[in-house]
């Protein structure tokens, strides 16, 4: 019974550090989230301005560029796969991971083959457990992208794209799954297709009423030349602002994940003390009883000799 005692209480101090770290990861997710929620905030001005100025270009010229031209047969689709570098943030890199997975279904029953590119360890590790090959990867940046990162990720993204058809390395598609960041309790994984482009004119909120009056656009040196320009810098703002949303959900999953870790500490501390209790409560009883029962014996023997 001893024995089990000290076990008990080992258990509780092993327990006790792992609250302590857990904790301390959770206070460290906390502070970082808020940084992370204003680069986002920060960075949706210049995306919205810069998706405006790619929908007038699109809008009011005809200049057919690679980056929104449709083929009429794809056959191949790259996939850029946002995930997370450390764990200990729940289900977060395996819901993305579940996400992309559903995705590649979709796109196989097109009859597309696909290309994997992952951002983060996580991505990179599960595609390597299974073999499966993957064109590029990068990481160390989850929780503090970079608008470099972005770019070079951007820039390998519209190489392999502006591919002739047929050219190794070539892809007609291009799809980015990432979390989108809701709230602190609510982060959702979702598919985007990037590219070819699908500029949309305005948000719903931004919609110019009747009565306003369409500006009037002249485009120096030239609407091909203002493409070329905007493009590649709206697919570099896109995908940045994903990595920032992917950011801020995986602060935000890793905050919770401990919270409930701390929790789960808790409950487990309480549980292996009140066995603990009950262990030395019982020593303690048997003790007593083997003290009563000796004394009861000697008591006899006594009598007896009288």
């Amino acid at each position: 019974m001893a024995l089990s005692l000290r076990e008990y209480r080992a258990r509780i101090k092993s327990t006790e550090s792992m609250k302590k770290i857990t904790r301390a990861m959770e206070l460290i997710a906390a502070s970082r989230i808020i940084k992370a929620q204003q680069r986002a905030q920060a960075a949706a001005p210049y995306a919205r301005e810069l998706t405006r100025a790619v929908s007038a270009v699109a809008t009011f010229s005809n200049v057919d560029h690679p980056l929104t031209r449709e083929e009429e047969n794809p056959q191949r689709a790259a996939v850029l796969i946002v995930t997370s570098d450390r764990g200990l943030a729940g289900a977060y890199s395996a819901s993305v991971l579940k996400e992309a997975e559903r995705l590649s279904e979709r796109l196989r029953e097109e009859g597309k083959e696909i290309d994997f590119y992952i951002c983060g360890r996580k991505g990179e590790a599960f595609y390597k457990f299974r073999q499966r090959p993957v064109v590029r990867s990068w990481t160390g940046f989850s929780d503090q992208p970079s608008y470099d990162v972005a770019a070079e990720v951007g820039e390998a993204l519209i190489e392999s794209f502006l591919k002739e058809q047929g050219e190794e390395g070539d892809v007609d598609e291009v799809h980015v799954v990432y979390t989108r960041f809701v709230s602190m309790l609510t982060q959702e994984p979702t598919a985007t297709r990037l590219l070819p482009l699908e500029v949309v004119e305005a948000a719903d909120d931004d919609t110019p009423s009747d009565a306003d009056l369409l500006p009037l656009y002249e485009f120096e040196p030239s609407p091909e030349a203002v493409l070329d320009g905007l493009l590649p810098q709206y697919v570099q703002s896109r995908i940045f602002f994903c990595l920032l949303q992917a950011a801020a959900s995986e602060l935000a999953a890793r905050q919770k994940a401990m919270k409930s870790a701390t929790d789960n500490a808790d409950e487990l501390i309480k549980k292996y003390t009140r066995i603990a209790n009950q262990a030395r409560q019982a020593g303690i009883t048997q003790e007593i009883s083997e003290i009563v029962g000796g004394v009861n014996a000697l008591a006899d023997a006594n009598a007896s000799h009288e």
